[in-house]
């Protein structure tokens, strides 16, 4: 068998040293990524047919369990349609992720530490109850809040490995004028149902990181959630805005990072997946964007991409004031069955955008649109060729529909409150696709007040704690589909 020619060798032979001048967390990712990103985009749509077809069986009166709860989203059907009480069996939602975060075990096993001061009067010495003393611990835990709560840091919240932050049950807010998240160098992690919002820059500061360590962190850059090196990690149900940098950045070899059923408004620069179009370990950045709601007075990087494999999938795009989805250094961009609806702006109605690059240069870059819905004039400018292979292998269902997006994003945000931080009025919806939206807000409970949200979660100022389940959709046809393109681009 005749070996490698001379450009492969010379090429094996940069990786390998690139490999040896990293840190070892960042050689570990660039070995990290899976090898078969369609296996992780098909199992993605198998859960969300499992859970639409439990759905219309129940709703039938053919059985299929879970009874009125059931609401097609597979994420939100798994932890609450287990047949116990989700505030008693919190730890099942471990085994709800999907997509690329889908192993992200967050303090599964662990203890749970409830949060009772919302202060962070000492960084370095964090005070038993508050959210940082939980935060830094080591070994798995699970982090519960035990009211309503604001949580204004005055440092970055360095989160060790092995935790979940779920909100469930509190409105809690996390910002507001404070520092805010940073995953560094750590694994599993899940943040469920938070506000995260009006974040800004904090450092020049000793932080504690772990019960043993502290460091001198220099200048933040105000993001809202911050992923440096981190992997195995799950955002879900989350609503944010208005931070001094990104809502979400992910850089320096992060990945295996889903990031689902969220609502970002009021932001410039929303989400940066890759750190610059030099680094070579983003190479194996995989992300899942899923059943999230771009909503109003956002202006570009819903995400914006660089090297890596990027699944965008049954989001909602209220509107964008520049563009939806860019990139740089040929990511791979697989978008199926969203919604874009494109603003008035006649000069801003293409989703796409390659950044500083020549039309000569992007041509070849796989990015595919797959059973997207385009509104208001908007249009997704696809590239890459030579794929029909692939494609034809992955395609053992129907192309993916956008039918479904209002279905599955019906509860983006916050369970049980304004899905916006309460910046502004409900999502009303928008019925282009056939079915009738819900309000957005749900009422959130005010001072001493309670109301219904989303998935029947409840809001008291006491932090009282009630599930009902009487959620039942419409719905409209789905075509799935299967969806397979190369994760990395050759060197």
């Amino acid at each position: 068998m005749a070996g490698p020619d001379e450009s492969t060798r010379i090429t094996l032979l940069l990786v390998a040293a690139t490999l040896l001048l990293l840190p070892p967390p960042l050689a570990a990712s660039l070995n990290s990524s899976l090898p078969d990103p369609a296996a992780v985009v098909a199992d993605f749509h198998s859960k969300v047919a499992t859970s639409r077809r439990r759905m219309q069986e129940a709703a039938s009166g053919g059985g299929g369990g879970g009874g009125g709860c059931l609401t097609g989203n597979p994420i939100d059907d798994c932890w609450r349609c287990a047949g116990t009480d989700w505030r008693q069996d919190r730890q099942r939602l471990a085994d709800c992720g999907i997509g690329f975060g889908r192993n992200a075990m967050g303090g599964k096993g662990g203890p749970v530490y409830v949060v009772t001061d919302p202060s962070d009067g000492d960084p370095v010495n964090p005070a038993p109850g508050t959210l940082r003393y939980g935060a830094i611990q080591e070994g798995p835990l699970w982090i519960v809040f035990a009211g309503d709560m604001t949580i204004r840091l005055n440092e970055e919240l360095l989160v060790n490995s092995y935790k979940t932050i779920d909100g469930r049950g509190a409105n809690v807010h996390v910002g507001a004028g404070g520092a805010c998240i940073t995953l560094q160098y750590v694994s599993n992690v899940i943040i469920h149902n938070i506000h995260v919002h009006d974040c800004v820059p904090a450092g020049n500061a000793n932080v504690r990181a772990s019960p043993t360590h502290y460091g001198w962190r220099t200048r933040s850059d105000g993001d809202g959630i911050s992923l440096y090196s981190a992997r195995d990690v799950w955002v879900d149900h989350c609503a944010l805005s208005r931070c001094a940098d990104g809502l979400i950045d992910t850089i320096m070899g992060s990945t295996a990072i889903t990031v689902s059923n969220s609502y970002f408004s009021h932001h410039n620069e929303v989400m940066l997946l890759g750190h610059s179009d030099e680094y070579l370990p983003d190479s194996a950045m995989q992300v899942t964007i899923a059943f999230n709601h771009f909503g109003i007075q956002l202006v570009q990087r819903m995400p914006r991409c660089r090297r890596g494999y990027f699944h965008i999938v049954n989001n909602d795009y209220t509107a964008w004031e520049m563009y939806a989805i860019g990139g740089s250094a040929s990511p791979t961009i697989n978008s199926q069955g969203n919604r874009y609806i494109a603003p008035a702006d006649p000069n801003a109605k293409e989703v796409t955008k390659r950044v500083d690059t020549e039309e000569g240069q992007w041509a070849g870059w796989n990015w595919r649109t797959e059973g997207d819905m385009m509104v208001n004039g908007a249009f997704f400018v696809p590239s890459g060729e030579g794929l029909e292979a692939i494609y034809d292998k992955a395609s053992s269902t129907d192309p993916k529909s956008s039918a479904l997006v209002d279905q599955l994003t019906a509860g983006a945000g916050v369970l049980g409150g304004p899905r916006d931080n309460g910046e502004a009025a409900a999502y009303a919806g928008v019925n282009y696709a056939g079915v009738g939206t819900g309000g957005g807000g749900g009422g959130g409970a005010g001072a001493g007040g309670m109301g219904y949200g989303y998935l029947g979660m409840v809001y008291g100022s006491g932090g009282n704690w009630s599930c009902r389940a009487d959620l039942t959709l419409q719905l409209t046809s789905l075509f799935l589909a299967l969806f397979a393109l190369i994760c990395l681009h050759p060197l």
